[in-house]
């Protein structure tokens, strides 16, 4: 298992189109992917799960991967929320 903390710099957090593109980016990883929001363990993979987290800017999570492809997984992870996905 491989990790990395990092913070969300989404003005607006992780709402409806960030999430959607995060999950739709880890989903082409086959390693188990999770981000640790203050002691809660979500499905990267699982749009529904992030949004319900309500991961607002600012929030420290930890990119957690295992599996076979497990560092390119958190390296793409980490690359998506540093860049603010997009906003």
């Amino acid at each position: 298992m491989v990790s990395k903390t990092v913070k969300i710099v989404n003005a607006q957090g992780l709402h409806m189109r960030p999430a959607g593109m995060f999950a739709k980016e880890m989903t082409k990883f086959e390693s188990d992917i999770f981000l640790d929001v203050q002691g809660k363990k979500i499905n990267a993979k699982s749009v529904m799960h992030i949004i319900a987290a309500c991961i607002k800017c600012g929030t420290e999570l930890t990119v957690e991967c295992s599996g076979s492809d497990e560092q390119e997984a958190l390296n793409q992870a980490v690359s998506l929320i540093e860049s603010g996905l997009g906003e």
